[in-house]
This record gives C-alpha cells, sequence and structure tokens, in this order.
C-alpha cells in the first residue's frame, strides 16, 4: 500500500489559499457572482452618495460585510477541504492496518 492520493485536495487547498490571499488584498477575481455584485452595487452607491455630497457610510459597511462574507466562504471552503483530505489519509491509515492485521505472520 502506497501514500493515499491526496494531490487533487492539495491542489484545491492551495487554490483556495491564494483565493483567499487575493480577498484580503481586494482583488476582484476570486468572487464569485452574487459577491462581486454586492461589492460593485457598494461602490455604486458610495460614489453616488459622495457625488451627492452625503456620507457614504451605509456603502462602506455594505462594502466591508461584502468583503468578509466572501472570506468567510472561502476559510469555510479551506477547513471543508482540510477535512476531506484528513478523511482519506485516515481511510488509507484504517485500511493499511487492516492488510497488516490480516498477515498470518
Amino acid at each position: 500500500m502506497g501514500k493515499p492520493d491526496t494531490r487533487r485536495l492539495d491542489k484545491a487547498i492551495q487554490q483556495t489559499n491564494r483565493k483567499l490571499e487575493a480577498v484580503r488584498n481586494r482583488e476582484m477575481w476570486p468572487l464569485d457572482g452574487r459577491e462581486r455584485r454586492a461589492v460593485l452595487g457598494a461602490l455604486a452607491g458610495g460614489s453616488y452618495r459622495i457625488v451627492r455630497g452625503n456620507s457614504p457610510a451605509r456603502a462602506e459597511r455594505q462594502l466591508d460585510t461584502a468583503w468578509q462574507s466572501a472570506e468567510t466562504r472561502l476559510v469555510a471552503e479551506i477547513a471543508a477541504l482540510h477535512t476531506e483530505r484528513q478523511r482519506i489519509v485516515n481511510e488509507a491509515a484504517t485500511a493499511r492496518a487492516a492488510q497488516k492485521s490480516s498477515r498470518w505472520w
């Protein structure tokens, strides 16, 4: 028995970590459609209020909320991927232990 094949999950974890760093740097590319619409809507609303001479406080809160929700989604995704990877490793270890205990010598 070799090592469990976790390359696919390792790659997904690495890619999701890159997305999380990009969201923390306020880059738009890792956002899904709903999050992108929320960010752009908050930016448009804040811009409109600034042009009208009003305070953009509400739009800033909406913008922060949108970025936080994207960050939360990616953190949860990373946690789920780590859990799945650990499950695969544990299954492989259990199978390896069962194979070793079934030997007659």
